[in-house]
């Protein structure tokens, strides 16, 4: 067997591992049966399946048929750069509120694109704004300050 497609290979082999990560985690709760269900059921068998779905594309990486692909070198700057996004978001949420938070997350983390755009950054970041307020705020009436603080809008 020759390793054909490593991109397939590795992500199959990452999806399978953490399937099954899930899957021990969950052992430590209360399983119950498919009828009563207790709360490591539905987290262990969501794992089984994650991790046999990682085992099948990895397999696949491994067929003659496979399209030869390589990995590309990692870049360490993309991830420091969503990291940080997220990092910031979650450091400026109390301050600036929901809005300008998210906001600067979602323009933040899009310049990691190598196809970023300034337009199709602010339009995703102004329609995250609205769904988050309409799911979470609305929908689910969780508190959030939504305005920066020294607005005094809340």
């Amino acid at each position: 067997m020759q390793l054909r497609n490593k991109q397939d290979f590795w992500s199959g082999v990452m999806f399978a591992l953490i399937g099954l990560g899930f899957a021990f985690g969950a052992t430590q709760y209360s399983m119950g049966t498919a009828a009563r269900m207790g709360p490591g059921y539905f987290p262990f068998w969501l794992g089984i399946c994650l991790a046999v779905l990682g085992a099948v594309v990895a397999l696949g990486a491994l067929s003659p048929k496979a399209t030869a692909t390589t990995v590309d070198r990692f870049d360490f700057k993309i991830l420091f750069i969503i990291i940080g996004s997220v990092v910031l978001f979650g450091l400026l949420l109390r301050p600036l509120g929901l809005y300008l938070s998210i906001f600067l997350l979602v323009v933040g983390s899009s310049i990691a694109s190598f196809e970023f755009s300034w337009r199709v950054a602010v339009v995703n970041a102004i329609f995250l704004v609205v769904f988050c307020w309409l799911a979470f705020v609305k929908g689910l009436g969780l508190i959030f300050p939504l305005w920066p603080t020294f607005l005094g809008m809340n």
